[in-house]
């Protein structure tokens, strides 16, 4: 079968090689692709940045967000059978340490993730754990049901807050995340979608796109912009989906008194903020989320894509035969997409 494996620990560094097939074990199943779809983390192992460079073991096929259909199943399978249409949590949880017996499976101790510390799916098939393979809708196209990965994100994220129905809430990063967490948001009923880009015009266009109620870039005061919107008291949840430490302070000079700050993205610098005045004395609730909740998050999810409301279709900017899957990394490193899908 073909794989785009990374063979060699510098930028790029892929190959589309021909590699054999693999075989499930008794607790698995094997996967036909149909579509799979580019994610940050798949970036950072292309570019090989220092993260890559600590957890990643060359050669590794990766890639974790996928659409496929089940070709075969091991022994012990009997939550999906062939012929399902599915997709995969790639967080590998145990099921027996003390954060998955009280329902916490996104916060395994013992957690591992195919596509990073185990083979992924950019190739034709691959044999993955029957207990993180989700059943699809066969009614929902492959190139939405790919992302539910990073829609996952955007869900847990936006409902951290809980009914954001009739809400004001602000969306820091216009990335492929930012970007879905402001369609949820929409769906959900949100009364203002603010956007927070940066410089990046092609991705604060596709926020407008998208229906953002209001967007913003480098040089605006934020949090005059979001009092300003809400009769002075701001926003009642913002969502921080950059990894900038600045965000951060964004996030707080925009949020309300009792309201919430959800941080989703990951950051590589220690961020300085005043604990008395900006969370005590604003009983701010800052919330950190990470990856989605299993099967919660999932469930929401395809609620979501069952009622038609999201904007996928403006967030999926390219499409690329798998074949050519180097171009759609070089695209994703411009930062002129949103989430880029591959068809098999």
């Amino acid at each position: 079968m073909k794989a785009a494996v990374k063979v060699r620990p510098e930028y790029g560094g892929t190959e589309v090689r021909d590699v054999p097939t693999p075989q499930p074990g008794p607790d698995d199943a094997l996967i036909k692709m149909d579509a799979a779809s580019i994610c940050g983390t798949d970036m950072h192992i292309y570019e090989w940045d220092a993260w890559a460079q600590k957890n990643i073991d060359v050669p590794r096929i990766y890639g974790h967000e996928f659409a496929g259909t089940v070709v075969e199943v091991g022994k012990n399978v009997d939550s999906v059978k062939v012929g399902d249409k599915v997709s995969g949590e790639c967080h590998v949880y145990c099921g027996h340490c003390p954060q998955c017996m009280r329902g916490n499976m996104h916060i395994c101790m013992n957690m591992s993730a195919f596509g990073v510390s185990s083979e992924g799916i950019f190739c034709e098939y691959q044999a993955l754990p029957a207990q993180n393979l989700w059943v699809n809708d066969p009614t929902i196209p492959a190139k939405y049901t790919t992302l539910q990965d990073p829609l996952g994100n955007a869900v847990h994220t936006v409902f951290s807050a809980g009914d954001i129905t009739g809400k004001n809430v602000a969306v820091l990063g216009c990335g492929p995340i930012g970007l879905l967490a402001i369609t949820v948001a929409k769906a959900a009923g949100a009364a203002q979608v603010v956007a927070v880009g940066h410089t990046n015009e092609y991705r604060i266009n596709l926020a407008k796109k998208l229906g953002a109620d209001v967007v913003l870039k480098k040089g605006d005061d934020f949090g005059k912009v979001a009092r300003d919107l809400t009769d002075g008291l701001g926003m009642d949840a913002v969502y921080e989906i950059t990894g900038n430490p600045n965000a951060v302070l964004t996030g707080l000079d925009m949020v309300r008194g009792g309201g919430t700050l959800a941080l989703l993205g990951i950051f590589n610098d220690p961020v300085t903020i005043n604990l008395t005045d900006d969370i005590v004395f604003k009983c701010v609730d800052m919330k950190g989320i990470y990856g989605r909740k299993i099967w919660d998050t999932w469930f929401t999810s395809t609620g979501l894509l069952k009622s038609g409301k999201l904007d996928l279709d403006t967030i999926i900017t390219h499409t690329f035969k798998f074949d050519d899957i180097l171009e759609g990394m070089e695209v994703m490193a411009s930062g002129n997409s949103g989430k880029i899908v591959l068809t098999f």
